[in-house]
């Protein structure tokens, strides 16, 4: 039998249910029609349930990518790795991106649905088209059926181990299966042995492969050798091979995934060359990284120790997407800060994203620079968008804060945009979840009574300025006249009406008229730090005020 009617014969042995060719989905999947320079970007997630941080960082990534050169981004679902996979494990990561704004172009859009003309996108109902791949590799002599047991593959690794071989796997004089004859094969199969299929690579060790690395340029390694498996023993194939048939039907141009898929460059590109596919750009993105709270050293966010790396935790947390997003891009690129102190009122996704402003090591999460991010883009919120924000967020995660906000919308809404819809805007809030205890003091539901006076105020001084204020406010006045109300009280009690004239004669009154506002500030909201009190008292209301100043007076 020659070598051509051998591996026509093999491949209708091991596919015999597979009647298509390549050229078929060739034509099914047309090169794409779009603007010359457009790229193809794909996020491919598994499925377990859980959206990592650094899942969200990528996908961005490929977003942006695409649509900074007039392409096409779509989602992917590589549900190879049926041991990882949960039940509706998708809706974690469709309803990730829905919650921050990160929209496909194609792809998965939820359980069970997908939009566009290149799918399906999820890889286990595609077995057919990795099935007509490998029974045609199989044709020309580059994959092979191999029967070793996991018994038998662990004793070559320890033989290699004990030899001292340079790389471990299976290859050349290791590959056991990989010269069996026809009728061995045939035998085999007869009798119910397992197998997986496996490249047949031509690779050498003495030989290097170079590949433009769109982050991190030019990069160097070993050339594969190893016959790497295809399709595993159950016709599922390996993410290294399933990736390959599906980036070239898909017409991806662009590869962009996380940098701990380096290593596998060498044997991906061996694959699409072998299959006689078009190799991809490639572009490996950093890890997102934290500082260790007890080390102090860099490392990668994880699942069991860090909340924050769960995609989740920011949603239930509250922050806004617009607040998860400008932060983001601050990390992943270096030019995104420059931009947005230029563009202050763009949207985040505007940004010309160039993969090239990518750092090639490790971006830090900081939590603490998200709630700097995040005060900046609530603060220039409206108070409508804010309380829509507040009760979309409070109906889902807290539902008592809910029903007090929406009994009367209007006072909420009047309570949320003090010191707001100004040039310069209060910047307090960073996420939804902090609103109740930013505004409790306005719900006697919330409201806890802290008469903790500052230092330099004594309890008769406080009682006098309660009691005398208690005389002489009125809310018929306009800010103004309030404030001139409080600096008129000032002498009789001991204080002056000057900050200035206090710090160049401190030693003639006991403070200021700005201690004189912090008492009452403290009589009325139980804190020391409050947006506008003018405007708190408008909404408090008379017999409110009326009532905790009383309060604080008999306390104090």
């Amino acid at each position: 039998m020659d070598n051509m009617s051998f591996y026509d014969e093999l491949a209708e042995l091991l596919f015999p249910g597979i009647d298509k060719t390549p050229e078929y989905y060739e034509e099914l999947y047309p090169a794409r029609s779009l603007p010359e320079g457009a790229r193809v970007t794909r996020f491919a997630p598994s499925p377990t349930g859980y959206l990592h941080i650094g899942g969200l960082f990528g996908a961005l990534v490929d977003v942006l990518t695409a649509k900074v050169s007039g392409g096409i981004s779509y989602l992917r679902i590589e549900d190879t790795d049926k041991k990882r996979e949960i039940d509706d494990g998708v809706s974690a990561i469709t309803n990730g991106m829905k919650a921050f704004g990160v929209e496909f172009d194609e792809g998965v859009t939820g359980f069970g649905t997908e939009k566009g003309a290149y799918g399906p996108y999820t890889q286990s109902r595609r077995a057919e088209i990795y099935q007509t791949v490998a029974k045609s590799l199989v044709k020309q002599g580059l994959a092979y059926p191999c029967f070793c047991t996991a018994d038998e593959l662990t004793a070559l690794r320890e033989k290699q181990e004990a030899e001292g071989a340079a790389i471990t796997g299976y290859f050349g004089k290791y590959a056991k299966c990989r010269n069996l004859g026809f009728d061995e094969i045939k035998a085999n199969l007869a009798a119910g042995k397992p197998w997986v299929l496996r490249f047949r690579s031509d690779g050498s060790e003495d030989k290097r492969i170079t590949f433009e690395d769109m982050i991190r340029g030019k990069i160097e390694m070993p050339e594969n050798i190893t016959d790497e498996v295809l399709l595993k023993s159950d016709g599922i194939p390996t993410y290294h091979f399933a990736h390959v048939c599906d980036d070239h039907f898909m017409r991806t141009t662009h590869v962009i995934r996380g940098e701990e898929w380096i290593s596998s460059v060498p044997k991906h590109i061996a694959l699409f060359k072998a299959c006689g596919f078009r190799v991809p750009k490639y572009a490996h993105t950093p890890q997102v990284m934290k500082f260790d709270d007890e080390t102090g050293d860099k490392r990668k966010l994880s699942k069991r120790k860090d909340p924050e790396a769960a995609v989740s935790y920011f949603v239930v947390e509250g922050f806004p997407k617009e607040s998860l997003i400008e932060y983001l891009l601050t990390i992943i690129s270096s030019g995104f800060e420059d931009w947005r102190r230029a563009n202050p009122g763009l949207p985040a996704m505007d940004y010309p994203f160039n993969l090239k402003k990518m750092s090639s090591s490790g971006c830090l999460f900081d939590l603490v620079k998200l709630n700097d991010v995040s005060k900046n883009v609530i603060s220039v919120m409206n108070a409508q968008t804010v309380y829509e924000r507040v009760t979309e967020w409070a109906k889902e995660y807290d539902g008592d804060f809910y029903k007090v906000l929406t009994a009367d919308p209007e006072r909420s809404k009047a309570i949320l945009n003090i010191d707001r819809e100004n040039p310069k805007p209060r910047k307090d809030i960073a996420k939804w979840s902090e609103v109740r205890d930013y505004i409790s003091y306005f719900f006697n539901e919330y409201y806890e009574r802290d008469y903790t006076l500052p230092e330099n105020i004594s309890k008769a001084d406080a009682r006098a300025i309660i009691e005398k204020y208690s005389a002489a406010f009125s809310l018929a006045d306009d800010k103004d006249a309030w404030f001139g109300r409080i600096k008129d009280m000032c002498a009789s009690l001991g204080f002056t009406p000057n900050v200035k004239e206090f710090k160049q004669n401190p030693g003639l009154y006991k403070g200021h008229v700005g201690d004189v506002s912090t008492v009452i500030r403290i009589a009325l909201t139980s804190r020391r730090n409050t947006p506008d009190l003018y405007s708190i008292m408008q909404l408090l209301g008379e017999d409110e005020i009326k009532a905790r100043l009383a309060d604080a007076l008999e306390r104090i």
